[in-house]
């Protein structure tokens, strides 16, 4: 069983989560021989205070 696990910072929509899953789900079905029913995917958010960038918060970054 397949899993990926992906970490984004918080500000995505619904959508674009659910996006990001099909498409990451059909790409390692693809490329590992995998039937997709098989594949996980975990998404993680993370504040933008909680990553840093360059040794500065995303959040002062406007990321």
């Amino acid at each position: 069983m397949p899993i990926a696990q992906l970490y984004i910072l918080d500000g995505r929509s619904n959508e674009q989560k659910e996006t990001l899953i099909r498409e990451v789900s059909e790409a390692m079905s693809r490329s590992l021989d995998a039937p997709i029913e098989r594949v996980r995917v975990i998404i993680t958010e993370m504040p933008k205070n909680h990553f840093g960038i360059g040794g500065e918060p995303a959040s002062k970054l406007n990321r």
